[in-house]
Order: C-alpha cells, then structure tokens, then sequence
C-alpha cells in the first residue's frame, strides 16, 4: 500500500494578534480537519519558532515576534485552500466570541470598568509588560487583584504589593495560577469542598496538591489565596503573604490556615513565623526545603491537628522495571518539579544521574499556553527521553481542575503506552473535576504508567525503582 505524500504550508501574517489559548484552540480545530497531519497556528516568538523547526517545518528568515504564524501539514487527499479556509473561519469566531453582542459597550479601560463595579475582585490577564498598569489601575480604584499574568518585572511586583499592603489590599500574583475566593475557583482551581481549611499559597500547584490531598480525606477549604511564586522571595519580603493571613485571622469560617511555598527565603521564613504565631488563628508552615517537610508530610500533620484520621494515599498501576540508570522529571506544575528535587537530593542521587525540568517556566511560556492548557513541548521531550537507552524512569505530574486540559491523558497516555523507561505520574485533582480523577489515572495506569495522587510518594517511588534510597 502507498503512503500518501505530504506538503508542507507555512505563511507569516502580519496584523494578527490573538492570545495562546486561543490559538491553541484553533490549531486544534484545524487538526481535525481530514488530511490534516498537524498543524500550528502561534505568534512566532523564538520559542514557538524552534518548535516549529524541530517539527520540520521550514519558517521564513525574517519572521518576527509581531508576525502570526500559520504551519500547516498535509497528505495529498486535502486541499490547501479549504484548510485556509477554516483558519479564517476559526479565528474569526475566536475574536467573535472575546467580542460578543452586548447591549452596552464594554470598558476600555480597567478603571472605567470598576466605576461600573466598584470593590469588585480584578483578574489581570495580559501579556506581563502591561500587567503592572492594568493591577495599579485596579488598587487605585479600591479593588484587590489576582494578576495571572507572568513574566512581570520583580520591581513592579513590589511596587504593587508596597501600595497594596498600605491601603489594606491584595495582590494575588504575579503569574498567580490558582485561588479559591469565597468558594469560587479562579485560574487552574480544583473543585474541593467547603470546609474549615484556609490556604495562603505563593505556589500554584503546591496549592493544589494540598486541595487535593484534603479533599481525598474529606476536608475541605473555602478561600485559598494564592500570592505568586516570588512572594516569599527576599525582594518581595511575603508582603502579600502577611494581607491574606490576616484575612484568614478574620474570618471565623477558618479554623486552622496553612501557608504553602516554594523554597523561601530565610530571613522571610522566620519573619513569617514569627507574625503566624502572633495571631489567633493557628497556622501550620508548609515550606519546601531541604530539612522540611514535603506537602503530603506538611498536609498529614494538618490532618492531625484537626483531628482526622491520615488516610492512605492512593497508587493505581503498576509500571516496567527500569533498565536505565537516569531520572528525568517532565513536570508542568513548579512547585512539583521543586518537591521533587528537594527529595532527589536529600536522596543524594548524582546530578548526573537526574534531570528535572519545569515545563512552565517563563521560558517556555511566552508566547504560548501554559502546558497545564497545551501539551506539545512535554509530548516532544517524553518522545525524547524515552528513546535514550540512559532512562530509567520518566517522573511526570498531571494536574486537573478548571483551566486545565480538558482530557490530558487523551493524548498523554498514547505517549506513555510502549514506551521502554518506568513510568511514574502524579495526578493532582479530586473526584469533581472537570475531567474525572478516575477516569484520567485509569487511563494513565492502563497506559503502563504507575500513579499516585502523592507527588512526594511519585518521588521517593521514582527512587526506589533507580535503586536509590528515597
């Protein structure tokens, strides 16, 4: 039987702009079309460029940042016109929908906007050059703010939280990816039950391995305030931090209050634990590090001070031995990649011998969706360490709730199934998400993948089939 030949498509549009997700949507509906092998519709930031190339597609020389970029794959049954076709469409209907009918005209500015709503809650989500402007406009007219956006300048992020924090306001973020406010989820947010837990976290998917947990041993948090990764940094000194504590102190819903980081600082450390023991709400640390506990151990102590039982955490599957000596770890969540190492290392596994990689770095992401929203960049790198003799086991998280993927083992599974190294996944999400608990791990584990809900139990589980002692 012949194999159909293909042609390759690539064109530079000038004049177009529309966000990642967006265009992520509509290289997606495009795919779909028969005869269709692949294809990308980006901005070509340098980013989005080498990944085209790596795919084979040949970009012009003088693209630039401000061009969109339209790579398209075909066999010889479609036809090049009607897949054009269907990109005009799609990203008409795409700017369609951002627009919509409204009897009103929409504001042009945030602080015409909150004339209308004044003291509402404002979501930042633009490109990060222009977050600082939009979040102050925010403050200025009273409101707190959770600014999504990344790639935010470290002195505009202290200038908004120095202004915040003298007029008693919040500033959730930068690069702030999860929250729950008054029940509400926002950005990447599980579906957890209310409860009398309350969450400070400067980690995005920290915080959702504790929602998680928790919510496995019927616990559950009504607000959860997230305050971007840098919060706890020297620069920034937890000046968020010490605003949504003091909420929680005030709110007589929450009994017991965690805060949640990445490795801090260790001045901001003790700061912090010092002013926790000074107000009346008691607060349990959950800060990872070398020498402190990790978030199952961290949430497991919550669970005793609240007088419930621990349970068992559970794994699903079992995965091949491994016949390489090499971990690589393929995580979309920050905090998880930095759980990890903090384990690896305390196991006193060679550097050489690990390699653990966030794929949601800024570095990564300008430009495109969070991999948490597109798969691409971690389905290519699995494709890679998995045909390196060296791996031993391939040591992956897959984090669900609103925001996220709509089926991540759709695709992610596939990628798993056959491949020669163990394969190690943690699934952070609960029974209501959106994309079902147990539908997503009995797919992975159907794949060959072994999966935990446990991201330090995925670790230390890691080690053990290295040989290592976690």
């Amino acid at each position: 039987m012949t194999e159909p030949h293909t042609s390759d498509h690539v064109e530079l549009r000038s004049g177009t702009y529309a966000d990642s997700v967006t265009l992520l949507q509509v290289s997606r509906q495009v795919q779909q079309l028969p005869g269709v092998e692949s294809a990308q519709v980006a901005m070509a930031t340098p980013l989005n460029v080498e990944v085209l190339e790596r795919m084979g597609f040949a970009v012009p020389g003088d693209v630039t940042v401000n061009h969109l970029v339209v790579a398209i794959r075909l066999d010889d049954s479609a036809e090049l016109e009607a897949v054009r076709a269907e990109v005009d469409r799609a990203l008409a209907e795409s700017r369609r929908q951002v627009g919509g009918p409204a009897e009103e005209a929409p504001p042009r500015t945030t602080s015409t906007g909150l004339r209308r709503e004044p003291g509402s809650l404002v979501l930042v989500s633009v490109p990060g050059a222009s977050a600082a402007v939009e979040a102050m406009d925010a403050l200025e007219a009273g409101s707190d703010v959770m600014v999504f956006s990344d790639n935010v300048p470290l002195d505009q992020e202290v200038a908004l939280k120095r202004y915040a924090a003298s007029r008693d306001l919040l500033v959730m973020g930068p690069d702030c990816g999860t929250a729950i406010v008054h029940g509400l989820g926002l950005g990447f947010a599980n579906v957890v039950s209310p409860g009398p837990v309350g969450i400070v976290a400067a980690s995005g998917t920290g915080c959702q391995q504790v929602l998680a947990l928790l919510e496995h041993a019927g616990v559950g948090v009504t607000t959860a305030y997230g305050v971007g990764g840098r919060d706890l940094s020297a620069e920034v000194g937890g000046l968020a931090t010490r605003t949504a504590l003091a909420r929680l102190d005030r709110d007589p819903s929450v009994e017991l209050a965690v805060l949640i980081s990445k490795p801090p600082a260790d001045d901001v450390a003790r700061d912090l634990t010092t002013y926790t023991g000074s107000l009346a709400t008691p607060v349990r640390l959950a800060l990872l590090g070398a020498g402190r506990p990790d978030l199952t151990a961290a949430t497991e102590d919550l669970l005793r001070t609240l007088g419930r039982d621990v349970p068992v955490w559970p794994v699903v599957g079992e995965t091949r031995p491994a016949t390489g000596t090499r971990l690589h770890g393929l995580f979309v969540g920050g905090t998880m990649k930095q759980e990890a190492e903090v384990i690896v290392t305390a196991a006193g596994v060679d550097p050489g011998q690990f390699e653990l990689v966030d794929l949601g770095e800024d570095e990564y992401t300008t430009g495109r969706a969070h991999p948490m929203i597109d798969p691409t960049l971690r389905l290519e790198r699995l494709a890679q360490v998995a045909a390196d003799d060296a791996t031993g086991v391939i040591l992956m998280d897959v984090v669900l709730g609103h925001g996220a993927e709509e089926d991540p083992a759709a695709s992610l599974a596939p990628a798993i199934h056959g491949v020669r190294p163990s394969v190690v996944v943690t699934v952070v999400g609960t029974a209501h998400d959106p994309q079902g608990l147990d539908r997503q791990v009995a797919a992975l584990a159907g794949a060959g993948a072994e999966v935990h809900l446990s991201n330090a139990g995925a670790t230390r589980r890691a080690l053990e089939i290295l040989g290592a002692r976690p």
